[in-house]
C-alpha cells in the first residue's frame, strides 16, 4: 500500500491523514443528522466534534508516547514527526470522550444524550481511520499464510515482503458494523447514555480479540497482555457498569425533577 497518494511540489497528501479527515467529516454529518432526530441542537454537534477531535488526537498521541516512553525520551523528534510517529486509538477514545464531556459542561448541554448521538459516529470515523492504517501499513497483523493475507512492499511500519493477517480491513469492517449496530440499538435503548455505554462494551470486546492477531509489538505489553488488551478489560467493565447504572441514575434525576416541580407548585 502507498501512504503518499499525491505530491505537488513540497506538499504531499498522505492516505492516513486523508482518511482521518474523511472520517471526522462523515462523523460530523452523521452526528448532525442524529442530533436533529433526537431533538437536540445539530449546531452543537459541530462544537463537540471540534473539541472531541482535538482531545482525541492529543489523547491518542500521549498514550502512544507512553507505550514507548524510553524511546520517546531518547529521541522526541523521531516520535513526534519522524517515521516512529503514531497514535493509539484507546488514547483517542478516552481523550475524545473527556473533551466532549468538558464541552457539554462549558455549554451546559445534556452530556448523556449527546454521548448517545456521538458514539456511533465515532465508530464510523474509526472505520475510515483503519483504511488509513491500511494505506500507511501501521497496526499491521502477525505473519499469516491463510486467506486474504496482505503483503506490503512500501510501508514504513509493517515488514515488507511478508504475508500478514489483514488486521486493518478487518478492523475497518468491524467499525462500520459497530456503527450500524449502535444506530439500530439506539432506537430501542431509551435510557440516555446506554447507546454510548454499548459502544464501550462492543469496542473493548472486539479490540481484545483482535489484539491476538496484531504483529506490531512496539505498543508494549503488561504481563501476557498487550497494552490495549489490558485497557480493554477496564473499558469493557466500565461499559457494563455504566449500562447497568444509567437507569438508576436517570430514575434518580427524574425523581429530583418531580420533587423540585412539586416544591415550585406549592410555592
Amino acid at each position: 500500500m502507498y501512504n503518499n497518494l499525491l505530491t505537488i511540489g513540497k506538499f504531499t497528501i498522505h492516505g492516513y491523514g486523508l482518511m482521518i479527515g474523511i472520517g471526522i467529516i462523515c462523523a460530523y454529518l452523521l452526528g448532525e443528522r442524529r442530533a436533529a432526530k433526537a431533538g437536540l441542537d445539530p449546531d452543537r454537534v459541530f462544537t463537540i466534534t471540534i473539541w472531541a477531535a482535538i482531545g482525541g488526537m492529543l489523547g491518542a498521541k500521549i498514550l502512544y508516547l507512553l507505550t514507548d516512553l524510553s524511546g520517546f525520551l531518547a529521541d522526541p523528534r523521531e516520535y513526534l514527526i519522524g517515521s516512529s510517529a503514531g497514535f493509539v486509538v484507546y488514547g483517542g477514545i478516552i481523550g475524545g470522550i473527556f473533551s466532549g464531556w468538558l464541552c457539554t459542561r462549558v455549554y451546559h448541554l445534556p452530556f448523556w444524550r449527546y454521548f448517545d448521538v456521538v458514539m456511533p459516529c465515532i465508530a464510523l470515523a474509526q472505520g475510515f481511520g483503519r483504511i488509513g492504517c491500511l494505506l500507511a501499513g501501521c497496526c499491521f497483523g502477525e505473519e499469516w499464510h491463510g486467506p486474504f493475507a496482505i503483503t506490503f512492499s512500501h510501508s514504513d511500519f509493517a515488514p515488507n515482503g511478508v504475508p500478514l493477517f489483514p488486521t486493518e480491513p478487518v478492523y475497518s469492517a468491524l467499525d462500520f458494523l459497530h456503527c450500524f449496530v449502535l444506530t439500530q440499538a439506539s432506537r430501542y435503548l431509551r435510557v440516555p447514555g446506554q447507546t454510548g455505554a454499548l459502544y464501550l462494551i462492543l469496542y473493548a470486546a472486539g479490540r481484545f480479540v483482535m489484539e491476538f492477531f496484531r504483529g506490531d509489538a512496539i505498543r508494549g505489553f503488561i504481563g501476557p497482555l498487550s497494552t490495549s488488551q489490558f485497557i480493554s478489560i477496564f473499558i469493557f467493565a466500565a461499559g457494563i457498569l455504566l449500562f447497568l447504572w444509567l437507569p438508576r441514575l436517570n430514575t434518580g434525576e427524574a425523581g429530583q425533577a418531580e420533587e423540585k416541580a412539586g416544591k415550585a407548585g406549592k410555592a
